[in-house]
């Protein structure tokens, strides 16, 4: 009988930080879920702005260096980490991310508590793969989460990770935030008058992080090859510091003629706002996504989503029915596919919308996600 057995979970979730990201809010989700199940849990991470959230939500944080990758400090995190696992009887540790993951292994085996690890996309190999042994923290878990059939698919092949060990769970969409009844009118008037976008236009959006792999520059070359040439195009997200491959689109901009038709938009505080005023809202990635947060936050707003033929988007938009897929990578069947989806009658798009909502309502919520992690969660306090 293990140490932990029949008892309640208490849960550390452990991840770099609480700045901005697909893996903060997830975190902040779960956190969320637990309170209202009466699971005594915390968060662990280096800070940021999402700690707010948590507060919000009485949910305790512990502030510790955990975006570090030194050695000596993340033994150090692994101390810390002990400390706050014995003094608030935590039984389950939940590793998000890789450096902050091997402080919280070395944690949970110092305690006897329970290791469980989220694999949260394929993470680079580096050279010779030497980076293996570095990421293989991430399969150290007694179970592991995998948020999409194409992650559990890598590290069963790449890791040799016994399939009865993997728990899929998919990425959600927040309804409370992505629905098209909770998006006021005042907000939608804002983001137009803020970011001065057309009204008498069809919208086509791209919401993203500037980095080549999402795809920025396929979609400027595949705008360039489309018939259609009455429409505006949002690029909206931060290039992080990636001033040259921003410079770089800027610069296809201007190459293509497309300066009345492409606005790049660095920063926005209310991305279901922008969606409700896109017509078509895009995820172009050039390299597989683990999952594809954009694609099923376009579906729940009841847009077309148009995303390429790779990674999660497989599995969360169905073909002709909630989007569309294009050839990855390639620009003349985007350019063709963003025409199919501009000269759409609006019976089709009434209908694709339809299907598109209900598709995350019975696959993607938060509640599900939430409930099958808790359901992790108890798992492991029975083994």
């Amino acid at each position: 009988m293990s140490l932990n057995e029949g008892k309640e979970p208490v849960v550390l979730q452990v991840l770099p930080e609480m700045e901005h990201g697909g893996v903060e809010v997830g975190t902040v989700e779960i956190a969320a879920g637990c309170q209202e199940k009466g699971i005594k849990n915390f968060v662990a991470s280096s800070g940021g702005r999402m700690v707010y959230d948590l507060q919000k939500i009485k949910v305790q944080h512990f502030e510790l260096p955990l975006k570090t990758k030194n050695i000596f400090k993340m033994r150090a995190n692994a101390k810390k980490l002990a400390k706050i696992i014995k003094e608030n009887g935590i039984n389950i540790v939940h590793a998000r991310s890789r450096a902050p993951a091997w402080s919280a292994y070395w944690a949970a085996k110092k305690t006897g508590a329970t290791f469980l690890t989220t694999y949260h996309g394929t993470y680079g190999l580096g050279f010779l793969k030497l980076k293996k042994i570095y990421n293989r923290v991430m399969t150290y878990g007694k179970l592991v989460i995998a948020i999409s059939e194409h992650i559990k698919k890598h590290i069963m092949s790449e890791y040799k990770v016994p399939e009865e060990k993997i728990r899929l769970i998919h990425r959600c969409v927040n309804l409370d935030n992505f629905s098209p009844e909770k998006v006021s009118q005042e907000r939608m008037i804002k983001v137009i008058s803020d970011y001065n976008i057309p009204e008498d236009k069809p919208v086509i959006s791209l919401i993203g992080r500037i980095t080549p792999w999402k795809g920025q520059a396929l979609l400027l070359e595949a705008l360039s090859k489309m018939h259609n040439k009455n429409y505006c195009c949002l690029i909206v997200g931060s290039d992080q510091g990636r001033t040259s491959y921003s410079n770089k689109l800027k610069d296809m901009v201007k190459k293509y003629g497309l300066d009345d038709r492409v606005q790049f938009i660095e920063h926005s505080f209310d991305i279901p706002a922008l969606l409700m005023i896109s017509d078509i809202v895009l995820s172009t990635a050039i390299e597989p996504e683990a999952f594809g947060r954009a694609a099923i936050e376009g579906q729940a707003m009841g847009k077309i989503v148009i995303a390429s033929n790779i990674g999660g988007s497989l599995e969360n938009t169905i073909d002709g029915v909630t989007g569309k897929l294009f050839k990855s990578g390639d620009a003349d069947d985007l350019a063709s596919t963003i025409d199919w989806a501009l000269d759409l009658p609006n019976q089709e798009k009434a209908k694709i919308s339809a299907a598109a909502i209900q598709n995350v309502k019975e696959h993607f919520t938060k509640q599900i996600m939430c409930d099958k992690t808790i359901a992790v969660y108890r798992e492991l306090m029975k083994q």
